[in-house]
């Protein structure tokens, strides 16, 4: 069968596209640096004949709110258009676990607009929503760091490791479309100000964490609801700690 991957040499992109070649699948690779662009069309055509299954996971490069909600729109709406005249079978979509309690977010607002664009697009469809990515705790609390001192909401999170994510979009992939969303979560709950202190604390980051539970994440408040999964969602396998251990041991 062939499958396309649009943001195929991402994070996710590039595991997905790993595993399913293994299980002897033909795999298009599909990004801009290998010739295929949703925001302009091109290659899109090309990329897509003969494809049954398309997975986009491909992320916009900015997450300013204009920015933002014109990449998933264009490329969105260019990549449902190719679909449609290539014929695909199964449009899978990557979004996040709590999208639409967090539309005070330019980055969610655009992820919600996307999602919309699938389902009314006609083509049978499975829309994945995730949690976080274990490996973005850096960037989270980038995002919270005010000098040395890291601010961060104590509402739960459920973070999960890409290794997961790419075995759930993997097996997606090979089934039939769900014609809804379905859920992958981390296996285990942990406020967000103590596990992003317990990161900074295995990599010797001498920054301070405060719970504060005013602070915003990317824009949206949260609450222990916001960003965890109720919905029976497929867990992973991979605690925080086996995925540092991981990590370092790679390093």
């Amino acid at each position: 069968m062939k499958i396309v991957v649009i943001g195929g040499t991402g994070l996710i992109g590039s595991k997905t596209v790993e595993r399913l070649r293994k299980r002897g699948h033909e795999v298009v690779a599909a990004s801009p640096n290998s010739g295929v662009n949703t925001i302009t069309g091109e290659g899109l055509a090309a990329a897509l004949a003969g494809a049954e299954v398309v997975l986009d996971l491909a992320n916009s490069p900015s997450f300013e709110d204009k920015a933002v909600m014109e990449f998933f729109e264009t490329a969105g709406r260019n990549l449902l258009t190719a679909e449609k005249v290539a014929g695909v079978k199964h449009h899978i979509a990557l979004s996040v676990v709590g999208t639409e309690r967090l539309l005070d977010s330019g980055y969610f607002r655009a992820k919600l607009a996307q999602e919309k664009l699938i389902i009314a697009s006609g083509i049978p469809y499975t829309i994945v929503r995730s949690t976080q990515f274990m490996e973005f705790l850096g960037g989270i609390a980038q995002s919270g760091t005010v000098g040395d001192t890291v601010r961060l909401s104590p509402a739960y999170v459920q973070p999960i490791v890409s290794d997961d994510v790419a075995d759930a979009m993997a097996d997606v992939a090979l089934s039939p479309p769900a014609n809804g969303i379905v859920e992958i979560a981390g296996p285990e709950r942990a406020r967000l100000s103590e596990l992003v202190g317990r990161y900074l604390k295995a990599t010797n980051d001498p920054r301070k964490v405060e719970a504060d539970p005013e602070a915003h994440y990317f824009g949206a408040p949260l609450t222990d609801g916001t960003l965890v999964s109720d919905d029976n969602p497929r867990l992973g396998h991979i605690t925080f700690e086996q995925w540092f251990a991981a990590s370092r041991a790679a390093q």
